[in-house]
């Protein structure tokens, strides 16, 4: 069940300057990373090369792609809010997306998200949600992103 349930336009734009709430603690894998790294192409060494990290790596593990992180935003958005109400809900877009520590093998991580301002044209409510993947044990988050989230209302 989700953290916050979005009940309708009245929903939404009650919780503008709210906080939506913190997804459960997950465990970033190697097999993760090396999925992502498959699927893009991009196998840079601090990725999937455990031998060279081993030797060179100021990380020490390997360390989850920064679109991989952004992308688990998504999937674990869903497990945080529960739109009721709307024609649909869509990512329209990003703002801002930054990568203040790297997300290890290893490590656990979880989602915490704030509901910021709501702009509405006609049907359409853009709202921006202040994401980020939270780190066990860091003080800084490994992906801060400002979402634009597409709520549709229902006719």
């Amino acid at each position: 069940m989700a953290e916050t349930i979005i009940d309708g336009l009245a929903g939404l734009k009650a919780l503008e300057g709210h906080e939506l709430g913190r997804t459960r603690w997950r465990e970033m894998t190697f097999e993760g990373i090396k999925k992502f790294a498959d699927a893009t192409g991009d196998q840079q060494w601090i990725h999937v090369d455990r031998e060279r990290i081993a030797r060179e790596s100021p990380f020490g593990k390997p360390v989850a792609h920064g679109y991989f992180t952004l992308s688990l935003i998504g999937g674990l958005f869903s497990e945080l809010v529960e739109p009721k109400h709307f024609a649909m809900v869509v990512n329209y877009g990003l703002n801002k997306v930054r990568f203040p520590t790297p997300l290890k093998a290893g490590q656990r991580y979880r989602l915490s998200a704030t509901l910021g301002g709501v702009k509405e044209n006609g049907n359409v409510f853009d709202a921006l949600i202040n994401a980020a993947i939270e780190v066990d044990g860091e003080e800084r988050p490994a992906c801060a992103a400002e979402l634009i989230v597409r709520f549709v209302a229902a006719t």
